[in-house]
């Protein structure tokens, strides 16, 4: 039975913690854990700093996880799994997010230094603040909301801090799934990596996704004399039209998704010929693929195979299709599992809002444990400033996300 007077008290308590995670925020902050990567270190600093944090507060059977790096100044990646014990330990309810950022940007973008946080009209601006910083600390003061009343929650609860998110998450949860037996099928994962500003989106299954690169290979000849050339742009040209196509022959809808449709869109397209009177002999472009799980990606990439060899014979060129990324969808995790039906209710009690399982185009980390075998579902609150020049983090977010995962532990 669930005891809204307990949570109402652990509500209040979590409001009285703002200005501590607002200060945890800044603090986290000034330590950039961008990987080796995309230029930084990685996330040892952070994760050092994180520990004590932890030790400080009373998180029990602290273990860090070594993904080997060498490209990292320590060797290693870290990775941190923590708990808060409850009546039972038949199943634990967990909070994954990351520690690792994405580099700033173009400096000039921004108002401020973006590892110097600061506060502006309810906001906490800095790289990292939104993404994962804001739940990161939302669960973490859920927990220390916990200590702080002597409130025991009906299971344990878990907190994993983790590397790599945002290359791939190899050195990140794909290893600790590997290496860690410490997640359970029986488990209710939530890994708050995507969201909406309203709060009512329940990630639960995500499209295939396709990345492929085109070089056509034809002649290049002088533009007043075309017959003695084979204009790759142009074949490239007539075989975007031809992708186009894909629309018509994968087109099943989906409810669940939003769009509700699988995606095939030219995107990047290099140069070519520097001048407007050569006939480019080389032409190179990009297209960014969704595809609903209902079909095989293998199946997708042979009609394209086939697109091309059309356009190959048609003007006598030649098509190479390179793979830049592919990820086909993870099993989806159901409507009903009690990991949804848990964030449903606790949405329901600290935003007043009725929040739906959908599916997305992008990808998540929770793909990683879907894949895996576990029934992970993504939440958050927030207004989805990831990766941008002043990405922010709106306080009551973090407050309310708190107040939402503490509903979620408070659950039997």
């Amino acid at each position: 039975m669930f005891d809204s007077q307990t949570f109402a008290k652990l509500s209040r308590r979590i409001e009285r913690f703002r200005d501590e995670m607002v200060d945890l925020q800044i603090r986290l902050s000034a330590i950039p854990a961008i990987a080796p990567m995309s230029g930084g270190e990685g996330e040892a600093e952070k994760a050092e700093f994180l520990s004590a944090f932890l030790k400080k507060n009373g998180f029990q059977g602290i273990t860090l996880i070594k993904a080997p790096d060498l490209d990292a100044p320590v060797g290693y990646r870290p990775n941190l799994l923590a708990y808060y014990k409850g009546k039972s330990s038949s199943r634990t309810v967990w909070v994954m997010t990351h520690m690792d950022i994405v580099p700033p940007g173009e400096l000039s973008l921004w108002k401020g230094d973006p590892f110097k946080a600061w506060i502006e009209k309810g906001r906490i601006y800095g790289r990292g603040v939104e993404d994962n910083q804001q739940d990161m600390v939302a669960s973490l003061f859920a927990v220390k909301a916990l200590q702080a009343e002597g409130i025991i929650p009906p299971t344990d609860i878990g907190i994993a801090l983790v590397a790599d998110e945002e290359t791939g998450s190899t050195k990140g949860i794909d290893y600790v799934l590997r290496k860690d037996k410490s997640f359970r099928k029986q488990d209710l994962i939530i890994v708050p990596d995507a969201g909406d500003e309203k709060g009512t989106m329940i990630e639960v299954a995500e499209k295939s996704l396709l990345w492929l690169k085109f070089k056509t290979l034809g002649k290049q000849a002088h533009g007043s004399t075309p017959e003695k050339g084979v204009n790759s742009f142009k074949a490239a040209s007539f075989l975007v039209t031809a992708l186009n196509g894909l629309y018509r022959t994968y087109a099943g809808r989906d409810g669940l998704f939003d769009p509700p449709i699988s995606t095939f869109e030219p995107t990047k397209k290099e140069a070519n010929v520097p001048n407007v009177n050569t006939i480019p002999g080389e032409d190179v472009f990009y297209m960014d693929s969704r595809i609903l799980p209902k079909y095989a990606v293998a199946d997708v990439e042979k009609a394209i195979r086939k697109l091309a060899d059309g356009v190959e014979r048609k003007f006598n060129v030649r098509i190479a299709i390179e793979v830049q990324q592919k990820a086909p969808a993870a099993p989806p995790t159901p409507a009903q599992a009690p990991v949804v039906l848990a964030l449903k209710r606790a949405v329901k009690a600290v935003y007043r809002k009725d929040a739906k399982a959908k599916g997305i185009g992008g990808g998540t980390v929770a793909a990683v444990f879907r894949r895996a075998g576990f029934q992970a579902a993504c939440w958050s609150k927030l207004d989805e400033t990831a990766h941008q020049p002043n990405e922010y983090c709106i306080i009551d977010n973090m407050v309310g996300n708190a107040q939402v995962f503490g509903h979620v532990f408070l659950q039997d």
